[in-house]
């Protein structure tokens, strides 16, 4: 039986059908198939290689790992200290203390956690139709499209409807007074909902709130973070200097399976009670070896690799602008986060259909918009003949 229908027999993806295409191997910005078609990868796995596939420094680094295969999180082990000092030294405001995770999904959890641990409060503030991921918690402050098949969510969950500006923040302001909120939790530039920007003054007055009535602000940055909106994180745009900050994705850069809260002092010393926190996989030694490889390459070449990106951004930007797209269309775009916004919602399906066709990889998003998310050292042939591709295609 060969691997498609194997697919179908054997895994469980819930509502998604997967693509038909058997992925065999990455490079650089694209993608092989089992037949050998190469693909150009836009999305890299949802803003996960932000460094694109295959980097040598990378990989020689997790050869290279001769550590043990597990240690137990009540121990001590050298490299997790070496990467929780390297968030600390990098990441905004007071941030200093992390909570390692399996991924972006529990570190969000711990998030929450430890924003009621902090304010002994627990109610919530979110952007309706975002995003944290798939626990309960992390759905119960995401879209509230889940609670029409999970009743029994987290309650006192509040939902602020985009556009994110000054009467939003209004709104978020009237829920904090009450003094209950134990966190707003929001991405700083929203992914998916076709890169949802909020205003400044959104932010200014949200964040100033927040300490006024004492609750925490914690930016989710899963999959914002390491360059993906042209600053290391997407917090940087607004001057943030966030609570607690959840970090996952662009953290390994594919390269192993991690995700980090990373809080303050204070936050962290709320959280320290019998078994507050624990995750089987979240310091496997290999996976700190990959993320620790990752982020020091990032780190060492930040300066190319956000210069290009800013170069890319503008030429995909101009491209797009010239693109005779057969409806009237709006990007949305933060560095190379891009979403192409219509109003009919048949037409971004089927170019994102016919794109897929032709090797170009990108997703549809929502009901009427379609998403690139290419790696932020995609070369600049390789992006032009992306775009060609799509000018082909409308």
């Amino acid at each position: 039986m060969k691997t498609i229908p194997k697919d179908k027999k054997f895994i469980s993806r819930g509502g998604d059908r997967p693509k038909e295409i058997v992925i065999s191997r990455t490079e650089g910005s694209h993608v092989y198939d089992d037949h050998g078609k190469k693909y150009i990868d836009f999305m890299v796995g949802w803003c996960v290689g932000n460094i694109g596939w295959g980097q040598t420094e990378v990989r020689r680094a997790i050869r290279q790992f001769r550590g043990p295969d597990y240690v137990t999180p009540s121990y001590m082990y050298k490299p997790w200290t070496e990467l929780a000092e390297l968030l600390a030294q990098i990441t905004p405001g007071r941030l200093q203390k992390t909570f390692f995770a399996t991924g972006g999904t529990e570190a969000v959890e711990t998030a929450l956690q430890a924003a009621m641990s902090y304010t002994g409060r627990h109610h919530f503030i979110s952007i309706e139709g975002s995003y944290h991921g798939h626990s309960i918690g992390a759905m119960s402050v995401g879209d509230s499209a889940f609670r029409k098949q999970y009743h029994n969510l987290l309650f006192h969950c509040n939902k602020i409807n985009p556009p994110l500006d000054a009467k939003a923040a209004a709104k978020v302001v009237k829920l904090l007074q009450s003094r209950k909120v134990a966190a707003l939790i929001m991405e700083p530039i929203i992914m998916n909902l076709g890169v949802e920007i909020p205003t400044k003054e959104f932010f200014q007055t949200v964040s100033a709130a927040c300490k006024k009535y004492g609750t925490v602000l914690i930016a989710d940055e899963v999959a914002t973070g390491f360059g993906r909106t042209g600053r290391l994180f997407a917090s940087e745009h607004y001057s943030l200097k966030p609570d607690i900050m959840t970090l996952g994705k662009g953290l390994t850069g594919g390269y192993g399976a991690l995700g980090a809260t990373i809080v303050t002092p204070e936050i962290a010393k709320a959280m320290e009670w019998g078994f507050s926190h624990y995750s089987t996989f979240g310091w496997t030694p290999i996976n700190v070896a990959a993320t620790l490889a990752n982020v020091r390459y990032f780190l060492k070449h930040q300066k190319k690799i956000l210069s290009h990106a800013a170069e890319i951004a503008d030429y995909l930007h101009s491209r797009l602008g010239d693109m005779p797209f057969q409806q009237p269309f709006e990007i949305h775009q933060a560095g190379l986060a891009i979403a192409i916004h219509f109003d009919d919602t048949k037409y971004p399906g089927e170019i994102v259909r016919k794109c897929r066709e032709r090797g170009l990889i990108m997703a549809r998003e929502g009901a009427s918009a379609f998403i690139m998310f290419p790696a932020l050292n995609v070369p600049r042939t390789v992006a032009k003949r992306a775009m060609d591709i799509l000018e082909s295609v409308v």
